[in-house]
């Protein structure tokens, strides 16, 4: 493995560590999620619109690229949007266990998306999961059902944003990259926020609403070292790594996010052990591939 790649998978294994911990700040934040998603986003693009070099990028940017990159940020608005409101559906440890179904998805969408061969292998793996999800899915409290409906909606748009991202990686600087996914995705929010209580109001309420302190603290750590942080590191990983390896990578965020969740929320009362084994197959699954690959790559070796 060479140098540069060594380097991306450190880089999306960090992102991954810290997309983990989102879970558990939405959970402890307050808002409801489409307040909390818009705050979250406004704050980066705020973060960013300091910076002469995001500006620059911007300039040099062709429309077509301008456009593409506004569509991605549309989608991780939404995406945003919907595992924030699994989050409050039911919890941070069901919402982040099912972002693990995004390989699945991942599998069928890339070649498409990012013009590369269908692999069967991958889409078996994808499948491999959906028996840990189902006993996931068995072991969380009928009340958290629709969120594990909400949160397989927010694992398909991750596929569809992240083919997004590889097609086109290496075409923008990658903070100016965010600025621009980010703002789109802010203003995205601020348009259809009027339709959505009424048209899905397990998601949204009231948009305008202005934190007190303690959300505004979370918000700022969410924003910053949560989000600014290994959303730049993704897409410069990108570059290295395809988007099923980055998924695959991202399957561990529920590892994380459930370890959190059970010493900082205790949510391990509110589930069966049915849903730990469910989460067990799938840790089986994301590992299964690269140690395949190690194994394949030893062998030429000797």
């Amino acid at each position: 493995m060479s140098q540069q790649l060594r380097t991306a998978h450190l880089q999306i294994h960090l992102c991954v560590l810290l997309w983990g911990v989102t879970a558990i700040l939405g959970k402890l934040i307050s808002l409801d999620a489409l307040p909390l998603v818009w705050w979250r986003m406004l704050i980066v693009v705020a973060a960013l619109a300091v910076l002469p070099r995001v500006w620059r990028g911007l300039r040099a940017m062709s429309g077509k690229d301008l456009a593409g990159y506004s569509l991605i940020g549309a989608l991780v608005a939404l995406h945003w949007l919907t595992f924030y409101g699994a989050v409050k559906l039911a919890n941070a440890s069901v919402a982040a266990t099912c972002i693990a179904l995004a390989p699945a998805f991942t599998a069928v969408v890339e070649p498409w998306l990012a013009k590369r061969p269908f692999k069967a292998r991958e889409l078996a793996l994808g499948v491999a999961v959906l028996p840990g999800v189902a006993l996931v899915v068995g072991g969380v409290p009928d009340g958290m059902r629709l969120g594990v409906a909400v949160g397989a909606a927010s694992a398909f748009l991750v596929a569809v944003f992240g083919s997004l991202n590889k097609r086109m990686a290496g075409r923008g600087d990658a903070l100016t990259v965010t600025a621009l996914e980010l703002g789109a995705g802010t203003v995205l929010l601020t348009l259809i926020a009027p339709l959505l209580p009424s048209l899905f109001p397990a998601l949204a309420s009231n948009l305008w609403v202005v934190p007190d302190l303690r959300d505004g603290a979370l918000l700022l750590l969410l924003s910053i070292v949560c989000t600014l942080l290994p959303f730049a590191l993704c897409l410069v990983a990108l570059k290295q790594l395809s988007a099923y390896t980055v998924q695959l990578v991202t399957n561990l965020e529920p590892i994380y996010a459930i370890v959190l969740a059970m010493i900082l929320l205790g949510e391990q009362r509110e589930l069966t052990s049915a849903f730990y084994v469910g989460v067990g197959l799938i840790l089986a699954v994301v590992f299964y591939d690269p140690l395949r690959g190690a194994l394949a790559r030893r062998r030429l070796a000797l």
